[in-house]
């Protein structure tokens, strides 16, 4: 049997339309506007994600999230609305214990062409049962990330089956599944393994590994080097997702 090489795409988290301009030129596939100073999903000021969206090319999807899980519906629902008038191309939601309510109002919001992802964090329980709420709802895709980075990453909190599981009833519920939670480079080879859409990095790209520290280009084009472009070569391997926001781009490894 063919061995088909396995990829996902790279999403690649910023604090400004420099550090955006940095990665969308070494090779980033998605453009993902955060805060790390404010929480595991803090939220950027509206002007920077605007700005973020209009320095990086109209090709590479800018993705940007709300600020971490609110049980209060109506203000989730209002910062949805809010940063999708920025001009990103995807919202990303963390779902925390009001995620059903979350799901049920999200799910009446006329967005346009802006896509929602959901986030679940791992560290306080994963709740499959939520996957086909999401799906119903209209979302793009699910993630899985981490909400205490000091315990470490992704894969040091969730065994490599659970994983598994959820990257599988994800992407059997027609969404699109990525893995983010403090990952480096070293865990990118095992990570393939599970056949996630999207891996996330932010503390991966800095210097020294401080998320809350500048991105370094060194640090980038290492991930970059171990992700397998996805290009038409790799069109097998690449399971392009229905939204049309995260589909992969043609291009050359930058580096």
């Amino acid at each position: 049997m063919k061995n088909v090489r396995q990829t996902a795409r790279m999403l690649a988290s910023v604090t400004d339309e420099r550090e955006a301009e940095l990665v969308a030129a070494l090779g980033a596939d998605i453009v993902d506007a955060k805060d790390p100073a404010a929480g595991a999903l803090g939220a950027l000021p509206h002007t920077t994600v605007s700005a973020i969206r209009a320095r990086v090319p109209a090709s590479v999807p800018v993705s940007a999230t709300i600020g971490d899980p609110s049980p209060d519906t109506e203000a989730t629902a209002i910062a949805v609305l809010r940063m999708a008038e920025t001009g990103a191309d995807i919202v990303k939601v963390g779902f925390g214990a009001a995620a059903e309510r979350t799901i049920d109002r999200l799910a009446r919001l006329d967005l346009g062409s802006v896509r929602l992802v959901g986030v679940l964090l791992a560290d306080e329980g994963i709740d499959f049962d939520l996957i086909g709420g999401a799906h119903a709802a209209g979302f793009a895709g699910l993630m899985l990330d981490t909400a205490d980075k000091r315990r470490g990453s992704l894969p040091d909190i969730v065994p490599a089956e659970v994983m598994g599981r959820f990257v599988a009833t994800v992407r059997r519920a027609g969404l699109f599944a990525g893995l983010a939670g403090s990952l480096r480079a070293e865990h990118v080879p095992s990570l393939l393994q599970l056949a996630p859409d999207i891996l996330g990095f932010r503390g991966g790209l800095c210097r020294l590994g401080d998320r809350t520290g500048g991105i370094d280009a060194e640090a980038v084009r290492a991930v970059r080097r171990i992700i397998p472009v996805c290009d038409a070569a790799l069109s097998a391997a690449c399971r392009v997702p229905a939204p049309d926001a995260m589909a992969p781009r043609q291009t050359e490894d930058a580096a």
